[in-house]
């Protein structure tokens, strides 16, 4: 018997190449798993994925999309960063189930982009989630200081976007949590060496708490090393209430109520 949806996936590419072969096998594992929806992740410089996110939608009713442009393909606008905001304007227009504008933010563990076009497609879309009252989802790597510093100067509002698949220490949380945002935690979680993780799955307050998938990676134990995917966002929950001593319903509870507060789906 398929359980009452209690769970959400916070962030997922399904929309991807990756899930084209076998996407109704996918929502159909979720739907048997609990899942109650999901927010789809679609890059705005990609038509493929964009034009799946129809697909997908059509065979999940309840996902919701964000879009954005990710720091890896910043380099692309680099001498013209509005174009980026153009892009990511008509992405939005183009799908009405868009909820928040990411993933976006920065990453200086591979710099794939020039950090200076970098922070300025950065700050176009956050400017962008802002003229249309969207929150944002933030992709931040090897480049805390940097991202706070551009969400002060861009005077994001509070409650304005999630921190996804969030693999920072309980510091960093803290000064996500004070700037109002929420912490994401994806199947890093569950990984028996990812200490500072685990204290954060216990440091961040319920009512500030998601869990995720990053379906297609970082597939959660016991299926790592595998393809991730939302049915498995199940595990993620049940790691952090084995961690902070509570029951796995607390958690899903409280994820599911946060994701519909922040993308109002």
């Amino acid at each position: 018997m398929t359980p009452d949806p209690l769970f959400v996936d916070a962030h997922c590419h399904i929309a991807g190449t990756q899930f084209a072969g076998d996407l109704e096998a996918v929502v159909q594992r979720a739907c048997d798993a609990g899942l109650a929806g999901a927010c789809v992740i679609l890059a705005a410089d990609n038509a493929q994925e964009l034009a799946q996110a129809g697909v997908v939608a059509a065979a999940w009713p309840s996902v919701r999309f964000s879009v954005g442009i990710h720091p890896h393909a910043a380099g692309t606008y680099a001498d013209e960063p509005a174009r980026a905001s153009h892009q990511l304007q008509a992405a939005i227009d183009a799908q009405p189930f868009t909820r928040c504008v990411g993933e976006i933010g920065l990453d200086y563990h591979y710099d794939f982009a020039p950090r200076e076009a970098q922070h300025a497609v950065f700050r176009e879309q956050i400017r962008v989630a802002r003229h249309r009252g969207l929150p944002i989802m933030i992709h931040t790597r090897e480049a805390e200081d940097d991202t706070f510093r551009i969400l002060a100067e861009e005077s994001v509002d509070e409650g304005g976007g999630v921190f996804h698949c969030f693999t920072g220490n309980r510091d960093m949380a803290r000064r996500a949590l004070d700037i109002g945002f929420y912490i994401s935690l994806a199947g890093i979680v569950t990984f028996p060496r990812a200490l500072e993780l685990h204290e954060v799955a216990t440091f961040v307050p319920l009512d500030r708490l998601l869990i995720e998938t990053d379906s297609p990676f970082l597939a959660p134990v016991p299926f790592r090393g595998g393809r991730n995917e939302p049915a498995h966002v199940v595990r993620v929950a049940e790691r952090i209430a084995a961690l902070r001593g509570i029951d796995t319903a607390v958690v899903a509870s409280a994820t599911l109520d946060n994701f519909r507060r922040l993308f109002n789906p």
